[in-house]
């Protein structure tokens, strides 16, 4: 089994290092980025038969998680996709323009992989934004709106583009700082980052074992 792992920057590619039977890239941050980097990944690099987004996240208000902790997503949710209305938020498939074969904005992961890597961490959906929660306001709209427990800017791109490969994919992340106001975020990189290269380690060697 080859699994391809997709970080947005090289601290995190750093923080996981070369696990067996894997192949890291740096996709780069963002939606744009990561979801051309993954499909140029599996037909150039290729094939692998699963892909991971690994990194790190922001904690949402109302999560219970803790700098440090890893969160497996049960589902990636596109944030900004649908239009804002006088009645609130609308998504794409509410709108008549489906993203995908999947429900509105909710990318499913695969079963397996949520199965097999969410052993001894937290799983919840995670956002991807477009743009991070640097207000309070915007931290909860992000909650209300998505149901999710932490943020971050990539997933739901990589989970999509493997997802349109005919590939199983998941989004893996570590938590390394809290959302809202930005004046009062804490934030601590480095742990997040050796929390992420020690879940990785471990899930990669379940999953190809």
């Amino acid at each position: 089994m080859k699994i391809l792992i997709v970080t947005a920057v090289e601290a995190e590619a750093e923080a996981i290092g070369n696990p067996d039977n894997t192949c890291v890239i740096v996709g780069g941050v963002g939606r744009t980025n990561s979801s051309a980097a993954t499909t140029a990944a599996i037909l150039q690099q290729g094939p692998f038969q699963a892909v991971i987004n690994a990194g790190i996240a922001g904690i949402l208000p109302g999560s219970d998680l803790s700098i440090g902790d890893v969160l497996v997503a049960d589902s990636c949710i596109y944030v900004e996709e649908g239009i804002e209305t006088p009645s609130g938020f609308r998504d794409l498939d509410a709108m008549g323009f489906p993203l995908g074969d999947f429900k509105g904005n909710h990318v499913p992961v695969d079963p397996q992989l949520l199965e097999c890597c969410s052993h001894a961490h937290a799983n919840g959906p995670i956002a991807t934004v477009a743009t991070c929660a640097g207000t309070d306001n915007r931290a909860r709209e992000v909650v209300a709106r998505t149901g999710a427990l932490a943020e971050a800017m990539e997933g739901a791109s990589v989970v999509h583009a493997a997802r349109l490969q005919g590939l199983p994919a998941i989004e893996i992340r570590s938590m390394s700082n809290t959302t809202g106001n930005q004046d009062n975020q804490i934030w601590d990189i480095q742990t997040a980052l050796d929390a992420i290269g020690d879940a990785l380690q471990e899930m990669i060697s379940r999953l190809v074992s």
